[in-house]
């Protein structure tokens, strides 16, 4: 018999969390894809005119679909879905293998599988699967803990396989989501320091060879003009620039507050800020809320996060804190990363902004992570039948 435990337990709250971040990702959308209107006011028939709702249905059918992901997801005990989990990492694996030998190319990376008008992502779902793989070999070491050398071969082991595969489309940003998810997850094991520090060292040691072996030229520009975008303010400089001008016209409470949020318009629809409703959707949506705005989808986000360490703090077992901490650890990157490279203060890498960038497989992830962390809090007391 259904225990009613389960619902009672059922944390409404990120589920609100969800709904609202997609509702500001939606009103970015459609603002990032309408057409500019002429005149200084504009005529409320042409106004309307100007949106362009392609985009946001088929947000609203990802969002939908991922409502259906998240349905299953919970129905499911995550001790179960552990067990899988080999399977489903498998898959992904799999499927970056396909991406590598028949991928489309998109942005300057073959990162995608089409399917005629649609595109699928498997690097979005390697997260889901680093993180259920990690949480699984770590329980297993339980007892004897994962400070030793064999644990941590297989650890990085997990990690490494789908973070080459991405290197070399090449996606930095996603294969480095894979490397602060897996740090995340060792510090809540409570690994020893020393094999952080080791790691560490590893890694700025391996610096020099990422950048000549590794980097294309464009990346490493990229890189020179996100440390000074006036050197190029109408190439690549241009993006965090644009971006950068487009969060302060926002000022206090942006259009909506001036009451220009349907006759004027802005930096997006005039089309001076690129991937305006992938990567930069949040300076289209502070351009249009303001500063309120761009508040109020941070503490969002804060919110969320928070109500996640809560359950992974009151988990039934280590597996559930696991899994919480390394949804936790990528949508802490995430947010950081994107809302940085809009303000120029981090490197833009093509890392979407959960719930609110568009893009289905983006929205898949992120709705099946929070349907794992929903489904540890459903069943942090032992159930009986």
């Amino acid at each position: 018999m259904f225990d009613k435990k389960l619902v009672r337990n059922f944390d409404f709250l990120i589920i609100l969390f969800i709904i609202l971040l997609t509702g500001f990702g939606l009103v970015g959308i459609m603002l990032a894809t309408r057409s500019p209107v002429e005149g200084a006011d504009g005529v409320a028939l042409e106004a309307f005119d100007s949106f362009n709702l392609h985009q946001v249905k088929l947000q609203v059918i990802y969002f939908v679909t991922g409502l259906v992901i998240m349905s299953i997801i919970i129905s499911i005990d995550y001790h179960i879905i552990s067990d899988l989990s080999v399977y489903f990492y498998l898959l992904v694996i799999a499927l970056l293998i396909v991406v590598k030998l028949f991928g489309t190319r998109g942005g300057g990376a073959q990162s995608w599988i089409a399917f005629g008008s649609f595109r699928m992502q498997p690097s979005e779902f390697s997260k889901i699967a680093v993180i259920l793989m990690l949480a699984r070999v770590m329980v297993k070491q339980e007892e004897t803990g994962i400070n030793n050398i064999k644990t941590m071969a297989k650890l990085l082991l997990i990690v490494a396989i789908p973070f080459i595969f991405i290197a070399r489309q090449p996606d930095f940003g996603t294969a480095f989501v894979l490397i602060v998810i897996f740090v995340g997850m060792l510090f809540i094991a409570e690994i020893k320091y020393k094999y952080l520090f080791i790691a560490l060292g590893i890694g700025l040691a391996a610096i020099p060879l990422a950048w000549f072996a590794f980097f294309d030229e464009y990346q490493k520009y990229r890189i020179l003009v996100y440390m000074n975008p006036g050197m190029d303010p109408l190439g690549d400089g241009y993006h965090v620039i644009q971006s950068i001008t487009s969060i302060g016209s926002g000022q206090l409470t942006g259009q909506f507050g001036r009451g220009e949020l349907f006759s004027g318009n802005s930096l997006s629809q005039l089309n001076f800020l690129p991937a305006k409703d992938t990567d930069f959707v949040y300076s289209v949506t502070t351009e249009a809320l303001g500063f309120v705005g761009g508040i109020a989808i941070i503490l969002l986000f804060y919110m969320l996060i928070m109500r996640t360490m809560r359950i992974a703090r009151r988990s039934m077992d280590v597996l559930g804190s696991y899994i919480c901490v390394g949804v936790a650890s990528m949508i802490i990157f995430h947010v950081f990363e994107n809302i940085g490279m809009s303000m120029g203060i981090m490197p833009i890498t093509g890392i979407p902004l959960p719930f609110i960038s568009y893009g289905g497989s983006s929205m898949w992830t992120n709705m099946a992570s929070f349907a794992l962390v929903i489904n540890v809090g459903m069943r942090r007391q032992k159930l009986k039948f």
